[in-house]
């Protein structure tokens, strides 16, 4: 179920479903690097104004879906028009900052996404754009990356399936007079 915060800016509410902690895994595979199995951790938040507040963590799993070391870092502020255009400011790691535009799907949770201006650091290794898929299927948020360099065209380079974090805080202070002993509860 998508909940809808009473403090929710009016614009952001088409992106409601994105609002929360994620947590999953996915696969990591670009020509020139190792394939590997990643995890991952999304926060989509908001503060009452217009945009929300975007933040990914991944790094590499082994076998034994065990850390092994940082994948990548992303950070950005998502907003969405009365047209259901959608634009991103994101800023990666690796020295990469993007501006993405793209569109919310009518009658359904999917926003597609392509770059639309790239800028790097001199320590950023190459990237011209990426294009993403995200999508809001049976309670659960996936997505895909493509990217491309100036020497490999646009591909499929990474993709997850996330699970949202419930905070049981969040339950519990839904719960009101339970009785101090926890025991006459269940009676």
């Amino acid at each position: 179920m998508i909940e809808i915060p009473s403090d929710l800016h009016p614009d952001l509410v088409p992106l409601a479903f994105l609002l929360g902690n994620w947590t999953g895994a996915g696969v990591y595979d670009f020509p020139g690097t190792e394939k590997c199995n990643f995890g991952q951790d999304v926060t989509f938040r908001h503060d009452g104004r217009d945009f929300l507040e975007y933040v990914s963590h991944s790094w590499v799993l082994d076998n034994e879906g065990n850390k092994v070391s940082p994948l990548e870092t992303e950070s950005g502020y998502w907003r969405i028009d009365k047209d259901r255009k959608v634009e991103i400011v994101m800023i990666r790691d690796q020295g990469i900052v993007e501006v993405w535009y793209g569109e919310l799907a009518d009658k359904k949770p999917q926003i597609d996404l392509v770059t639309d201006a790239v800028a790097r650091t001199a320590a950023a290794g190459p990237y011209s754009g990426g294009k993403r898929l995200y999508g809001y299927v049976n309670s659960d948020l996936m997505w895909v990356g493509e990217k491309s360099t100036p020497e490999v065209p646009l591909r499929p380079y990474m993709s997850a399936h996330l699970k949202k974090v419930v905070d049981p805080s969040e339950w519990a202070k839904d719960l009101k007079d339970l009785p101090d002993d926890g025991i006459a509860f269940f009676r």
